[in-house]
């Protein structure tokens, strides 16, 4: 049995393995017994964990993970230039997985979070912090909701900020079939705003679009509780019975757990044809850790200010550095989808007016 389930591994078919094949209690490369008190992981796809007391096994198995092991991915052409990416994503991608960062709204008017001087974490001192992290920290939102709810009036979407070109491109790329995901860790709703629909879309760091008490996790009306942070009718309490929370909108705190659907990240980068990483400096983990998860001979594509994280250390990482508004016209215009962009601003303008 565990000879079958080897070789199976290694053919070159994409093969799925029975729950029968799982329950052999032996398995590895060169026949040795494996620790049966610990997860095995077995060619990069495959894990064994160990269930009750009678030593079942159940499998998780990703066929993909396991195909893209044996595989060598020698029809991947070696980026360099702008234009070598842009015909890439028209002839070979259909899967462009997108991380988004602070970086993608500031030209829409958002400050980043860690620019000295200029970003969010500089200009606090109205607030009377005991340091500027505090306002997104779960435990000091339960002493004084005041400082997050105050800035919350300017960022809430739409109120003050709308969408840019980059926001626009990503929509585009849906538009395009090429689109994978969109993994953001902006919590201004500016991609949804754009029309990147929610399928497509993972906030990673939450989203003003639902509302939950803190204490219970009721979920609220997110229009009332947009109406009531507007108008400054501040603090929100819940309204379920004999609990005495405060709600506010699903932005994910310090403290607080990320989406349940944000690891599902391990599960598409085995789809991925190219990675597009826009506006982040890579320093916030575990958002950070999804670009050297990809395959290592999967295009990597930079746009930013400058280069950040891991990105230049492979053959197939290209860096688009410089201004980011000029770097994404720069790529839509070797795309040839100029008056295509142009006809997604205008749209967006007259159903706003």
């Amino acid at each position: 049995m565990c000879s079958t389930l080897t070789k199976s591994l290694r053919s070159p078919l994409k093969q799925i393995i029975t729950s029968k094949q799982i329950k052999c209690r032996i398995i590895s490369r060169n026949n040795v017994p494996l620790d049966q008190r610990h997860p095995v992981k077995f060619y990069s796809g495959f894990t064994l964990t160990t269930l009750n007391k009678r030593q079942k096994y159940i499998r998780q198995f990703n066929l993909f993970n396991l195909w893209s092991s044996l595989s060598s991915n020698k029809d991947t052409p070696i980026l360099k230039t702008v234009e070598d990416v842009a015909e890439f994503i028209k002839n070979q991608c259909s899967n462009i997985l997108v991380m988004a960062g602070a970086g993608l709204s500031t030209p829409s008017g958002i400050p980043d979070f860690r620019t000295p001087g200029t970003g969010l974490y500089d200009n606090l001192q109205k607030y009377n912090l005991p340091y500027p992290e505090a306002i997104f920290d779960i435990h000091y939102f339960m002493m004084d909701a005041r400082p997050f709810f105050t800035l919350a009036q300017d960022l809430y979407p739409g109120v003050n900020y709308k969408p840019n070109v980059g926001h626009r491109f990503l929509r585009l790329l849906h538009e395009e079939k090429k689109l994978q995901m969109v993994y953001t860790q902006n919590i201004d709703g500016l991609e949804r705003l754009a029309g990147v629909p929610d399928s497509k879309l993972m906030e990673a760091h939450g989203t003003f679009a639902t509302a939950s008490c803190t204490l219970c996790g009721k979920i609220h009306n997110p229009d009332r509780v947009k109406e009531a942070i507007i108008d400054g009718d501040i603090p929100i309490m819940c309204e379920a019975a004999m609990c005495k929370g405060k709600v506010k909108p699903d932005v994910v705190f310090f403290g607080e757990n990320l989406p349940s659907s944000f690891w599902d990240y391990h599960h598409h980068v085995h789809f991925t044809d190219l990675l597009l990483v826009i506006g982040t400096s890579l320093e916030v983990y575990p958002f950070a850790g999804i670009v050297d998860t990809v395959g290592k001979t999967t295009p990597r594509v930079l746009i930013n200010l400058n280069s950040v994280g891991s990105l230049g250390s492979r053959s197939n990482d290209v860096i688009l550095a410089g201004d980011l508004k000029d770097s994404i016209w720069s790529l839509t215009k070797a795309l040839g989808w100029e008056e295509k962009l142009k006809n997604l601003e205008e749209k967006y303008d007259s159903s706003e007016e």
